[in-house]
């Protein structure tokens, strides 16, 4: 999803010759980085802890100081190990530490890990279909002489991929389609970006069961993927025609007076409108089938996660209903494992097939998934020297005094910095997430509004930050300016982080 490479996208140029071009490291690089700067701040950090209540949940006014009982060496095992650690190291019960041959509870991200193996098999398997690549080609060239209706349609159709289950990259490759039609419809390149990167981009700042985003993040929240949906989804909707709106008002400005692009138009762009795109091939049989395979399957996940006794009466310790399945990341993990392979089995794609696309699709996502192993392996790290408390300590006088609303908008703003120096949702989630639920009960805030602010941060800045390949490759395959769409995008950003600070006010107001 939000983790792939920009250099698998475009062929850079070449820098000239006794010069170095700067690139951004890669998330693993900077999570690398980050453990080994806990770990050395971790012989600065006074350890300290809080008592805790029946749920594990820190009381406020109770942290205290203690004696550290880590030798130099338990510290040097604690950095050695920390990527084990981090994937399946086990709490013991009664020290608290964290190892891989303790006995207690799972700390590790192993869960969430295969998770994330599990989904990128099951759309790696959709995408070997040809079915979804197809059912957009068509949704565009039906809508084709309706140029605000087609613009509308892709980026709700992008927006509903990125809330469900992150689409982003996967927009990069539908460039070859959308800029010829964009031209043939008398808008310019700008309009192709727009709905691409805005249209999915929008749907993963909202995301309502992306698991990549709110996945990841409920988990280290220790709350359930369902838990605040019914917020997320209201900004789904509203930022989403929102975003909508702006790029369909740009596109039919742009039409009635070229003069007005943002982006300009290259030789041959504008003898382009009066050009006829191709017809992609009908849907067959099978594609229809696999596309209604993908709602269901999607449907059903978020049907199995939801509280619905608690969505529908509004009341958090509401008694579930008998119709509640309360599934989480193993049961999830399962199922797109079994959904990856009945889409191989109705695709008809053969054992041989079948097999070797759900290895590579797995093996396309192990990428994210060391992201969380990294990001857990750090907050091990916090967890052993008993450092992890002392932060939150240190936190704890920001929301001090605070109302519920003014701290729901300094949560989203704190993550805006950290979003850009780690670009990848999943490790930023796990890495933030340790922290910032504690301080949500400190100012009795619900965990799920947290998780709504973070995700907001991340996903807002990942519409324009140029360390994301989203951006940098949608932008360089449209042959668009990044200056260029930054000068066209601002306007959007503004008005989004206001509807944003508004909507995760009101939602920590309203819990």
């Amino acid at each position: 999803m939000s983790e792939a490479d920009a250099s698998t996208i475009t062929e850079e140029p070449q820098p000239p010759e006794g010069r170095r071009k700067f690139t951004f490291p890669s998330a693993l690089t900077v999570l690398a980085i980050v453990t080994l700067a806990v770990w050395l701040l971790a012989f600065l950090i006074p350890p300290g802890q809080y008592e805790r209540d029946a749920d594990g949940a820190p009381v406020q006014g109770t942290y205290q100081r203690v004696e550290s009982t880590q030798s130099f060496v338990d510290r040097l095992n604690d950095l050695f190990l920390s990527p084990v650690n981090g994937l399946y190291g086990v709490q013991d019960e009664k020290t608290g530490t964290v190892g891989p041959d303790a006995t207690g509870s799972l700390y590790g991200s192993a869960g969430v890990f295969l998770f994330v193996l599990a989904i990128g098999a099951f759309i790696t398997v959709v995408f070997a279909t040809g079915a979804l690549d197809r059912g957009i080609a068509r949704l565009a060239h039906r809508l084709r002489d309706r140029g605000a209706l087609l613009i509308a349609g892709v980026m709700v159709t992008f927006s509903v991929l990125g809330t469900v289950e992150g689409f982003a990259e996967e927009t990069l490759g539908f460039y070859g389609l959308l800029v010829p039609m964009m031209l043939a419809l008398g808008y310019d390149r700008m309009v192709a970006v727009g709905a691409a990167i805005l249209g999915a981009g929008v749907g993963v700042l909202c995301s309502t069961v992306n698991p990549f985003a709110t996945g990841v993040a409920s988990a280290a929240a220790d709350i359930s993927l369902g838990d605040g949906i019914v917020l997320r989804f209201i900004m789904w909707i509203v930022l989403t025609a929102v975003t909508v709106g702006y790029v369909v008002h740009y596109a039919t400005r742009v039409q009635k007076d070229p003069a007005r692009s943002v982006s300009g138009f290259l030789p041959g762009d504008r003898e382009q409108s009066a050009a006829k795109t191709e017809e992609p091939p009908e849907l067959t049989r099978l594609h229809k089938a696999v596309l209604a395979l993908l709602g269901l399957v999607f449907a059903f996940m978020i049907f199995s996660v939801v509280p619905w006794s608690s969505a529908l009466t509004g009341k958090a310790d509401a008694t579930p209903y008998s119709i509640e399945l309360g599934w989480s990341f193993p049961e999830l993990a399962a199922l797109f494992l079994c959904a990856a392979v009945l889409v191989g089995i109705v695709a008809r794609l053969g054992e041989q097939k079948l097999s070797s696309t759900i290895v590579q699709g797995a093996g396309d996502f192990v990428s994210p998934a060391l992201v969380i192993m990294l990001a857990r392996g750090v907050t091990v790290i916090m967890n052993n020297s008993r450092i992890t408390d002392t932060v939150l300590h240190s936190i704890e006088g920001i929301v001090k005094g605070t109302s519920s609303g003014v701290f729901a908008i300094i949560v989203f703003l704190v993550n805006l910095p950290l979003a850009f120096l780690i670009p990848s949702t999943s490790g930023h989630a796990t890495l933030a997430m340790p922290i910032l639920a504690p301080l949500a009960d400190f100012a009795g805030v619900s965990r799920a509004v947290v998780v709504t602010a973070w995700q907001s941060a991340s996903g807002w800045m990942n519409l324009w930050v140029p360390t994301t390949a989203v951006t940098i490759g949608g932008v360089a395959l449209a042959k668009v300016g990044y200056d260029k769409y930054l000068r066209f995008v601002w306007p959007l950003l503004a008005i989004l982080s206001v509807l944003i600070c508004v909507f995760v006010a009101l939602g920590a107001i309203m819990t």
